[in-house]
């Protein structure tokens, strides 16, 4: 029997999230290993060249590293949603947003939630800058709901992690701005079951643990 592929995860990590999506969408089961950041297991420092999460371990020895290559990885085998082929745009533009979100939104949004990490930060000013960025989303949602159409896709999937992890920086002044669309958005995945689907808590994985299948 194939062994299955091996994931190397950690539940609140939004690249891991975005992994796990795709891969429970597509319904390809792994082996599932959590990772604590602190303490990183040697064997997933073995094998991951950056030594980050996620990290998909293939049965033939291939290391996927990147969070979207695995979201790819995945849907390119089995894309029941129609993920890959949104309803408005195609995958230059889906790629347009994702490649927004992991650049300068991702930038901002680092030094607005760990402003200690980085000398001379302006936080509220961070905030502001990425909050521009998510503006821009507003006009979409409103208008299909989604970011490429009236259901979700690609673009959807691999954003809201890092959409969610700002909201919750301060939720509170997130809830207050002027973007109902983006907040209905957001509300749609945090109670979806293919949110629920991602959350279960696991313990610290070590080598000679019973394994965990994910998405079977």
């Amino acid at each position: 029997m194939t062994p299955l592929p091996i994931l190397y995860s950690f539940r609140r990590c939004p690249y891991a999230m975005r992994a796990r999506l795709a891969i429970q969408a597509a319904g390809l089961p792994v082996e599932l290993r959590e990772i604590v950041l602190r303490d990183k297991a040697p064997e997933f420092v073995a094998v991951s060249p950056s030594a980050t999460v996620p990290c998909l371990v293939l049965a033939d020895g291939t290391v996927i590293d990147e969070s979207l290559d695995i979201m790819l990885w995945a849907l390119r085998r089995n894309d029941p949603h129609g993920w890959l082929h949104p309803e408005a745009g195609g995958a230059d533009a889906m790629a347009a947003l994702i490649e927004m979100i992991d650049g300068p939104f991702k930038r901002h949004l680092d030094r607005y939630k760990y402003e200690t990490r980085f000398e001379g930060v302006d936080r509220l000013a961070e905030r502001t800058a990425a909050a521009a960025i998510l503006n821009g989303f507003e006009p979409r949602l409103e208008a299909e709901g989604w970011l490429c159409g009236a259901r979700a896709s690609l673009a959807d999937m691999a954003i809201l992690p890092f959409v969610r992890q700002f909201a919750n920086s301060d939720r509170a002044w997130f809830d207050g701005e002027d973007w109902p669309a983006l907040r209905r958005w957001l509300t749609a995945f945090e109670t979806s079951d293919a949110f629920a689907g991602i959350m279960s808590k696991y313990a610290r994985w070590q080598a000679g643990d019973t394994p965990v299948v994910f998405a079977a």
